[in-house]
């Protein structure tokens, strides 16, 4: 996943209007026949975990931070072992990581900081997550939607790319993504949106060479630019 701070991809030169309500409905009911409830695919074993790993997770892939997690995790699976386990012993267990070093030192200080003023315990709020070290807006909402079952919608490089071609939500930057994913959604599917869409950058509509061919929306998709 890619952290808000980093630069997007710029937008689509020649951008269609927003499909509507009803195109928006069917899309997504379409999803949630294929997938009834897809969800993260980091490995984790409880809502702290998830958390590590969607913040190992910045710049990089998921696939990548699933190597390094299972040997991490078996050792430290609460903040109080984490802390214990050390940075020193947390970034060997993740140098196979992008940024590892920078990413082991946020893991101490938020597994620090988590028992410090919260208990031991994850935070249920969006604005009590994003005070821990290296944890912004997106990591918060995966975590919130995934743990938790909050229907937050988390804008990763897949998301911005999909909802702006399609286009579902127009916007530069991931928050104006998000604010316009959240005002363009049915709230029955909220839930599962942000997991949905994440999916369908990652597997169908991809950056360089999307599989329009096979696309499950091809019909309801505005983008210029489809490949026959």
């Amino acid at each position: 996943m890619v952290a808000a701070g980093v630069p997007q991809p710029p937008l689509p030169a020649h951008r269609a209007a927003p499909i509507g309500p009803e195109a928006v409905a069917e899309m997504f009911d379409r999803f949630r026949r294929r997938e009834p409830e897809p969800t993260s695919e980091l490995t984790s074993v409880n809502a702290y975990t998830l958390l590590v790993a969607v913040v190992l997770s910045a710049q990089a892939t998921d696939a990548g931070v699933n190597l390094a997690t299972p040997a991490l995790f078996a050792l430290a699976d609460t903040p109080e072992k984490m802390v214990a386990l050390g940075e020193d012993r947390v970034r060997d267990l993740v140098r196979t990581i992008g940024l590892y070093r920078t990413k082991a030192r946020n893991v101490i200080a938020l597994s620090q900081r988590l028992i410090d003023v919260y208990g031991g315990q994850l935070p249920r709020s969006r604005e009590e997550l994003e005070t821990l070290p290296g944890v912004g807006r997106k990591t918060a909402n995966v975590v919130l939607n995934t743990a938790y079952g909050m229907s937050t919608i988390a804008v990763d490089t897949h998301i911005f790319r999909v909802s702006n071609r399609i286009p579902l939500a127009l916007g530069k930057d991931p928050l104006a993504v998000e604010l316009g994913l959240e005002a363009v959604i049915p709230e029955k599917y909220r839930r599962y949106a942000h997991h949905w869409l994440l999916l369908h950058g990652r597997y169908t509509c991809k950056a360089r060479t999307p599989d329009c061919p096979t696309c499950l929306i091809a019909d309801l998709c505005r983008w210029p630019d489809k490949r026959a």
